[in-house]
C-alpha cells in the first residue's frame, strides 16, 4: 500500500522545518544565512527559485522580489522582524522574524518563516516551509529528492541542530507532545553536534551533509501517518537513534 492509494477525503499537509538552539546573531549575519539558503535551494525544483517578501495583500507580493538575494536587504527585513510590546521595548532574545512566499496562488505557494538570532532558553530558532498538499505540483514537491535537497540547504546555511521533513499528522504519530529533535520524520537531519547516527536496517538511507551532519531517509516512497507500516517503522527508527541518544529535544 502507498500513499496515493489513500481513501480519505483530506490529505495530508507537509512541511520541512529545521531548528536550532540559542545563536545569538545579528540581523546581516541572519541575512547571509538566509541568502545562502535561498541560493541554494534554487536547483531542487521550479517553485523554489523565486522569493517575494511577504505582504498582507497577495496581489502586492511581486512588487517585493528578493531574488536574487540581496544581504542589505534580508538584513533590513530581519531587524524589522523584532518582538516587541506595542510602543514596548524590543526582545532581542527572541531574534528576529522574517515571512517569505515564492508568489504563487494556491498549490503553487510556498511559505517560509524564519526565527533567526535568538538567545533565548525558551524559543528555538527555526525555518520553515509549508508545501502544497495537493494539486499539479504536489508529487513532484513531496519526493525524496526535493525534500532532502531543502533540509541540505537548511542545514548548510543555518547550520541546524535538527531538521524534519513529513506530515503534522505523522509527526503527532511519532511524538505525542510534537517536541523539535526527538522523533522521525520520512526525512531527519541530525547535527554532528548531537552524536554520530548509527547503521540502520534498509530501507533507510544514511546521507552525509558535508561536515555538518547527516539525513535519514526512512524510505524512497512518501512516508505516510495513515499506512500503519510507515508508523511502525518510524517508531523502530527512533528507538534506534534514541538508544544512540539523538532522539532529545532541541529546547531542553
Amino acid at each position: 500500500m502507498t500513499a496515493s492509494s489513500e481513501t480519505t477525503a483530506w490529505p495530508e499537509t507537509y512541511y520541512v522545518g529545521a531548528y536550532w538552539g540559542p545563536r545569538k546573531e545579528s540581523p546581516e549575519e541572519c541575512a547571509r544565512r538566509a541568502a545562502d539558503f535561498l541560493n541554494l535551494l534554487s536547483p531542487y525544483d521550479p517553485l523554489l527559485t523565486t522569493w517575494y517578501k511577504s505582504t498582507r495583500s497577495l496581489k502586492d507580493v511581486r512588487k517585493y522580489p528578493l531574488m536574487p538575494p540581496d544581504v542589505a536587504t534580508l538584513a533590513e527585513l530581519f531587524r524589522r522582524g523584532v518582538n516587541r510590546e506595542k510602543g514596548g521595548p524590543v526582545f532581542e532574545s527572541l531574534g528576529f522574524r522574517f515571512l517569505s512566499v515564492n508568489g504563487g496562488l494556491g498549490t503553487d505557494r510556498v511559505d517560509l518563516n524564519t526565527v533567526c538570532g535568538a538567545f533565548s532558553e525558551v524559543n528555538a530558532n527555526l525555518c520553515l516551509m509549508s508545501l502544497p498538499s495537493k494539486g499539479p505540483h504536489t508529487e513532484r514537491l513531496l519526493s525524496v529528492p526535493v525534500l532532502s535537497g531543502v533540509l541540505r540547504s537548511m542545514a548548510l546555511a543555518f547550520d541546524p541542530d535538527w531538521a524534519f521533513a513529513g506530515s503534522h499528522e505523522y509527526r503527532k504519530q511519532m511524538n505525542a507532545d510534537s517536541t523539535a529533535g526527538a522523533f522521525v520524520g520520512w526525512v531527519t537531519y541530525q547535527s554532528r553536534r548531537r552524536g554520530t547516527v548509527p547503521p540502520l536496517p534498509a530501507p533507510v538511507r544514511i546521507e552525509p551533509v558535508e561536515d555538518k551532519g547527516a539525513l535519514i531517509i526512512l524510505s524512497p516512497e512518501r512516508i505516510s501517518a495513515r499506512i500503519p507500516e510507515h508508523v511502525e517503522q518510524g517508531h523502530r527508527v527512533g528507538a534506534l537513534l534514541a538508544r544512540a541518544g539523538l532522539m532529545r529535544p532541541v529546547m531542553s
